[in-house]
């Protein structure tokens, strides 16, 4: 969006391109494995993650196509919906977030900050909230709500694949592999498409039954990029019991992680994938001297 002025919120900007950092681990050196991580969990406090990536080229086409209001879908504690609802504050888009669940008031703290910038909260029960990609209910919202460019719930779709491919382009080191954690498959569906051919990508689903992924992961290239690749892998052995689970063990993994590098991970995406990349390299499945890159978001 060269057109518009930088993203800025609460005098922060954008940290584009977000770090890359290497990690000095013992744990690597038996097979002398480099771990880089990619740090675009620190691109802005505000648009946390790889939110920015998927909203970028969403926003562009809102704008393009004269939307005046972006609404899009999310349970109460979504990050999505946050970030929507800021990047909408900046771009001088209103906001509508359709909300998983009743109403509860006070607010917590993501939907509180969401109708801070100016988002319009409105809840759906969890019976119809499961119809909420269906046209009639898209085309029901609408006539409620107000003409809206609509987003899926999490912001993914193929201009939010092409989004988080970018994130491939600020890697000026070779690598082998490149990681990411995997909810909706859309941030893996985007990397894959920017690999070189040397390169592979691989997934870690942090859902319980994750193989539906891969399909989701070819949905979003054919979508983003009018193509499918054959570089990727959805790893399903790390997801710690289902989404938003966790387990003893992989709270130990976090704070021994924490005290070793000064890095707070995200339990319910971050760590489960970290837990994985370490669990593979232990077993040997990484080529001796291979450089992998994992994508914090």
């Amino acid at each position: 969006m060269a057109t518009q002025r930088p993203f800025e919120l609460n005098g922060s900007p954008l940290r584009l391109p977000s770090p890359v950092v290497e990690l000095q681990d013992h744990r690597l050196d038996l097979n002398g494995i480099r771990l880089l991580l990619k740090r675009d969990d620190l691109i802005h406090p505000e648009v946390p993650g790889n939110k920015w990536r998927k909203l970028k080229f969403n926003v562009e086409e809102a704008l393009v196509q004269g939307h005046e209001q972006l609404l899009t879908f999310g349970g109460a504690y979504s990050n999505h919906l946050r970030a929507t609802a800021a990047a909408g504050r900046h771009f001088g888009l209103n906001t509508v977030g359709v909300v998983r669940g009743e109403e509860h008031l006070p607010l917590n703290e993501s939907l509180s900050y969401a109708a801070s910038m100016g988002m319009r909260l409105v809840y759906l029960d969890r019976t119809t909230y499961r119809h909420k990609t269906d046209p009639e209910m898209v085309e029901q919202l609408i006539n409620q709500l107000g003409p809206s460019y609509v987003l899926p719930e999490g912001g993914s779709n193929g201009l939010a694949a092409r989004g988080c491919a970018e994130l491939v382009d600020e890697i000026a080191e070779d690598f082998d592999v490149i990681c990411c954690a995997s909810g909706t498959g859309c941030t893996l569906a985007g990397i894959a498409a920017r690999l070189q051919p040397h390169q592979q990508a691989i997934g870690f689903s942090v859902l319980k039954g994750g193989d539906f992924l891969c399909d989701e992961v070819r949905r979003f290239q054919r979508d983003g990029f009018g193509a499918e690749t054959s570089n990727w892998s959805v790893d399903t052995g790390f997801h710690f019991g289902g989404y938003a689970r966790r387990t003893p063990e992989l709270d130990s993994f976090i704070a021994d992680f924490a005290q070793r590098h000064g890095v707070a991970l995200d339990w319910v995406y971050e760590a489960k994938m970290l837990y994985g990349i370490f669990a593979r390299i232990e077993s040997g499945e990484f080529a001796p001297g291979s450089v992998i890159v994992a994508v914090l978001c």
